[in-house]
């Protein structure tokens, strides 16, 4: 399996990010129309000249959603997270009325969430490939 890197004018690279979102107090309020409605908000944000973000994959459990997804150097992520739980939360509650009363409160999302970098090798691989650099010229 090839790698392929995304590009720019200036730079080749391949940032691909896994993001977990929770609902607040884990109340159970996703299902698959709501999970549906979800990714459209995420890929019309996340398509914005500061974010620039491509969904590779979104999928729901009733309490939270998963994310993986991929960007480029200069999304900004933090304010994407941000941007985004505010507007889809507004929007879901609006759209999807019924939703208002599986929370608690009128909170939709938790306050945290979980990202991590994913990548085409192990960290190990990585470790060992950067521990081997100039190596062979000594």
């Amino acid at each position: 399996m090839s790698i392929i890197h995304d590009t720019n004018k200036h730079s080749v690279f391949l940032l691909q990010y896994h993001l977990i979102l929770v609902i607040k107090y884990r109340r159970k309020a996703v299902n698959n129309a709501i999970c549906e409605r979800l990714k459209e908000i995420f890929s019309y944000i996340g398509d914005k000249e500061q974010y620039k973000l491509e969904v590779i994959e979104f999928n729901h459990d009733e309490d939270h959603i998963h994310i993986l997804f991929k960007a480029q150097p200069k999304s900004e992520i933090s304010k994407f997270i941000n941007a985004y739980k505010s507007a889809s939360s507004r929007l879901i509650k609006n759209e999807f009325p019924e939703v208002r009363e599986k929370l608690w409160k009128e909170a939709f999302w938790s306050r945290s969430f979980f990202l991590a970098t994913t990548g085409g090798v192990t960290l190990e691989v990585l470790m060992q490939y950067v521990e081997n650099q100039g190596k062979n010229n000594k």
